[in-house]
């Protein structure tokens, strides 16, 4: 027997499933509604269903009597329409700090922000592609933690991992390394996560990539004030600092990279007028491999990439 007292959820359990399974293209009838308030064990009649749609409208969800494809109720609009949700699914996969793991997730929950039906169109239209994404599952932690340190005004410690380019070897080496640091903004940039600190050992600023970052923990310290290592006084100003750092791989300046395609595979030739092509090549192209060198400031790599053209000069 159903259960009296779970009749005060019926109108949640009425809108619950007009936002999952109804749209413009999906009406729901009354036949359904009253199905569903079954399998939550509630009993209805057919006047309560209209009396608890009626107080919904009011309420102010947009829901419309439709005649076609079929006599029912359809959710005509909600927070997010389907070319913003379909925006959002395109940030997720072109954001090479999210992981393959957590990308799927992200695009899940964005598709239970519309009904079943568009979220199944949706998932039809999203394409895969093969682009290196991180690998590192500890990164959505490692964001709320800095988050909180920079809240807190507190110094973080962390594992960064670096890659080098060995010239005698020839090859790509990984090298972990602790840094104690002042942590100050997340920013954005090139595809990339970026954490604004300061090293204590220094008067400057740093950048590190979060995706590299392992074990953060917040360190009981009070950070270092940005005032005496930047211009900024008042606050840190994330997007004027972006705008005039982020654009350029500072310290590296003129370095070219020339991309010969053949079939799926580019070819960089890297020159540059002074040392750390490497570590250029390694911040723009993160699947970059097959490193060889050339001469003292010029080294060949492969790596995987949608080229257009047969011959492109891009400056790093």
């Amino acid at each position: 027997m159903a259960d009296k007292g779970r009749t005060k959820l019926k109108m949640l359990y009425i809108k619950e499933y007009l936002q999952k399974y109804s749209d413009e293209d999906t009406p729901v009838d009354v036949e359904e509604l009253i199905e569903y308030l079954l399998e939550k064990d509630i009993e209805c009649e057919r006047k309560s269903v209209y009396s608890d749609v009626k107080t919904l409208k009011e309420y102010g969800m947009d829901i419309s009597s439709v005649r076609s494809p079929k006599p029912g109720y359809a959710l005509l609009s909600r927070d997010f329409e389907i070319p913003e949700l379909r925006l959002l699914i395109d940030a997720v996969q072109a954001a090479n700090f999210i992981t393959p793991k957590k990308s799927k997730e992200l695009i899940e929950k964005i598709g239970s922000l519309c009904s079943k039906n568009q979220a199944r169109i949706l998932e039809k239209q999203v394409y895969i592609d093969n682009r290196v994404k991180c690998t590192n599952e500890e990164i959505y932690y490692n964001i709320d933690i800095v988050n909180r340190a920079i809240q807190q005004n507190k110094q973080i410690s962390f594992i960064y991992r670096k890659r080098r380019f060995d010239e005698a070897e020839e090859t790509i080496i990984n090298e972990d390394k602790e840094f104690t640091v002042s942590p100050y903004a997340l920013i954005w940039s090139n595809d990339h996560y970026y954490l604004v600190s300061n090293n204590a050992k220094y008067d400057n600023l740093m950048h590190t990539r979060i995706d590299r970052m392992r074990k953060v923990e917040i360190f009981d310290m009070r950070s270092r004030s940005f005032s005496e290592v930047s211009p900024y006084k008042a606050f840190f100003d994330s997007a004027d600092y972006s705008g005039k750092i982020f654009n350029m791989f500072s310290g590296d300046g003129n370095v070219f990279v020339q991309l010969f395609a053949v079939g799926r595979q580019f070819y960089p030739l890297v020159r540059a007028n002074k040392e750390g092509a490497p570590k250029v090549i390694f911040k723009r192209f993160d699947g970059a491999r097959k490193v060889g060198l050339i001469a003292k400031h010029r080294l060949r790599c492969t790596a995987e990439a949608a080229v257009f053209g047969h011959l492109i000069k891009n400056s790093v």
